[in-house]
């Protein structure tokens, strides 16, 4: 049949407004899901999200996920309560990228992952079959050629000599074409790739190991400096380099573009009996203002809720410049006074941790308990300037940046008094509350 003149017309018409959509689905950029490392959580790539964000990065096009038990077995084999073993971290992220790619139409994604968070990227991508879903992978501070070496524990996921490493290893190259393999190390300061065991009970055994273990045949190997084993992941240099590896460009900016009015959301989630990500219900999350100076509270509470099944606590909306005390009641935990710095942007995976519970002799001192904790990097001596309360934190030694925790004790006399920490340009105002209550301090850097 021929086609009429009007109906060409129509079609004709139509290419302006058809033209530019298809240009613009062409280039969105991919999708990225980002992976955590042992022990921790979504949250930690909160300043990546807002930098990615902040480069008018897609927020729908960016996932981090919370594995929900990200600690590793004792023995990869062995099923252990509240830990998970390599074949299941690799499912879980099986799972998830299944079901990002599907709200994304089957779009190719890339994978970001920290330490730990790099095995399973690795398992699918090269063993599993992944390759064709995955279009980038990107591998910081991943131990590769694993931690340590050591017999008596050979089958624990972190040994070179366990049976998934050497799966991992076994072959003549590391990567599969079709997904661009980035890693990103430290030249010498990431604790977990030294040739002594320095963040052990036995710091002078051989490891096995060196600097260079997160390393990959076939892949780009880039190297930043002194950054540790954190900031290969989390640091702003960290970021210019996964964004230009993903995008095929510089970034525009490494800092945040603040929100006018940023929405503040995510989960409580387990530390009793052991560190998960698993949420928790009938936690009590309330949300003060306070002064920047002084740590003291500014009005009520600006939010008050009590998490349900899915541990939600938020959201709440907050001004971009605002210092914060996030307090969490939850069952079996310690009462928590989180204290914070300004959230320039919103999110919904700022995730509520209880700290530790005070210890019987904290408890017995009449005092309080001040948790000073970076948790996007290790605190470096002499690399770093750091202060809690007035002084340099004692149990932090010069050399390779291993603790991301510094504690102090507040006399009973002293509390409701300003308690500072400074790390580099960043400072938080805490105060401390009574240990004999069961309540503790954790100051939580964001930089």
């Amino acid at each position: 049949m021929e086609t009429s003149r009007r109906t060409l017309l129509l079609a004709a018409g139509a290419l302006p407004l058809a033209a530019p959509r298809l240009a613009r689905a062409q280039a969105l950029p991919p999708p990225i899901l980002f992976v955590h490392g042992n022990g921790d959580h979504a949250a930690l790539w909160l300043t990546t999200l807002w930098r990615f964000e902040s480069n008018g990065y897609p927020q729908d096009r960016l996932l981090a996920v919370d594995m929900p038990d990200p600690l590793a077995r004792d023995d990869d084999a062995v099923p252990q309560a509240g830990r998970s073993g390599s074949a299941e971290q690799t499912a879980r992220l099986a799972a998830f990228v299944a079901e990002f790619r599907a709200r994304h139409g089957g779009a190719r994604i890339a994978l970001v992952g920290n330490s730990r968070g790099g095995y399973p990227i690795r398992d699918f991508v090269v063993h599993q079959g992944g390759s064709d879903a995955v279009s980038h992978a990107v591998l910081c501070g991943t131990p590769n050629r694993g931690v340590y070496d050591w017999p008596e524990i050979r089958n624990r996921e972190f040994n070179s000599q366990s049976d998934f490493l050497r799966r991992l290893n076994g072959g003549t190259t590391d990567v599969v074409p079709g997904t661009a393999f980035l890693t990103i190390r430290s030249a010498w300061n990431d604790v977990f790739a030294q040739p002594r065991a320095i963040w052990s009970t036995t710091p002078d055994r051989p490891t096995g190991t060196d600097v260079d273990g997160p390393e990959l045949r076939g892949a780009t190997n880039l190297v930043l400096g002194a950054l540790d084993h954190r900031e290969v992941a989390y640091h702003a240099r960290a970021f210019a380099k996964i964004f230009s590896w993903i995008t095929g460009r510089a970034p525009m900016r490494l800092s945040v573009e603040p929100e006018a009015r940023p929405v503040l959301d995510g989960r409580v989630t387990n530390t009793a009996g052991g560190v998960t990500n698993r949420p928790v219900a009938g936690a009590t999350v309330e949300v003060f203002r306070v002064s920047p100076e002084t740590g003291e509270r500014m009005g009520e509470a600006l939010h008050r809720r009590v998490t349900e099944e899915d541990g939600k606590w938020g959201g709440v909306p907050v001004g971009p410049d605002w210092t914060l005390e996030f307090v969490v009641a939850a069952p079996r935990h310690p009462i928590t006074h989180i204290y914070r710095g300004p959230f320039p942007r919103g999110s919904t995976v700022v995730n509520l941790r209880p700290a530790r519970a005070p210890t019987q002799a904290e408890r017995d001192g009449g005092g309080g308990v001040v948790l000073f904790q970076r948790t996007r990097g290790y605190f470096g001596i002499p690399r770093d300037a750091i202060l809690l309360d007035g002084r340099v934190p004692p149990e932090l030694r010069p050399g390779v940046a291993i603790s991301a925790l510094a504690t102090r004790q507040i006399p009973g006399a002293e509390l409701g008094r300003p308690v500072v920490g400074i790390f580099n340009e960043e400072r938080i105002v805490s105060r401390a509350w009574p240990a004999a209550e069961n309540r503790i301090t954790l100051a939580e850097l964001t930089w």
